[in-house]
């Protein structure tokens, strides 16, 4: 399931003896797993910090506890430790943390929120903003909340048309159209105000 190096196992062990605490070991999560901004948390963890559905795994001189809800997120994942001439660097390795793409098979739903996760949220976060899906209905119509910079924002109309609705179109087999939820009326913080936007 997860691979750790002889360099990481004596790597975090020469770490919990300087600590010198009784049952200290190290806890590995997914933190956001499934996302674009998925990423791994690495933290000591003592007896009494464990949720008790861990999973252990026996290392040289400690114990490797895995979140439960993380373990299929973190299958596969490889730690090393690599000694460089500036000193150690600890890598981390989890090629699913991000979740896998969906097959074709899957849901329209499931294919829609893959790539608005994915690809256009990540896009649109350049600009302080997002999109929410709300619906995806039985005929392929997709309605989207904007949120952040986006909402409220005067360049919606286009960013929803030209790239969002075109993005869906060509990558989502099913998905006939794009609609826009949100009553930009109520935006607070838009990337371009609605009132000077040409």
């Amino acid at each position: 399931m997860i691979n750790i190096s002889e360099s990481a196992q004596a790597y975090f062990l020469k770490l919990i003896e300087r600590e010198a605490l009784p049952g200290l070991g190290v806890r590995l999560s997914a933190v956001h797993p499934g996302t674009a901004k998925a990423d791994v948390r690495l933290e000591f963890a003592e007896p009494g910090d464990l949720a008790g559905d861990e999973w252990a795994i026996d290392c040289e001189g400690f114990t490797l506890w895995l979140e439960a809800a993380s373990t299929g997120y973190l299958d596969g994942a490889e730690i090393d430790y690599a000694t460089q001439a500036t000193g150690g660097q600890l890598q981390i390795r989890a090629p699913k943390i991000k979740g896998e793409v969906p097959a074709d098979s899957a849901s329209l739903v499931e294919r829609v929120r893959w790539l608005v996760e994915h690809e256009i949220n990540p896009q649109l976060a350049q600009h302080r903003g997002n999109v929410a899906v709300e619906e995806v209905t039985a005929d392929g119509v997709v309605l989207l909340r904007f949120g952040g910079g986006c909402h409220g924002c005067g360049m919606a109309d286009v960013t929803l048309k030209q790239g969002i609705e075109k993005t869906l179109m060509e990558k989502v087999p099913g998905v006939t159209a794009v609609r826009d939820a949100t009553d930009h009326a109520t935006g607070d913080a838009p990337y371009i105000r609605r009132d000077t936007a040409a």
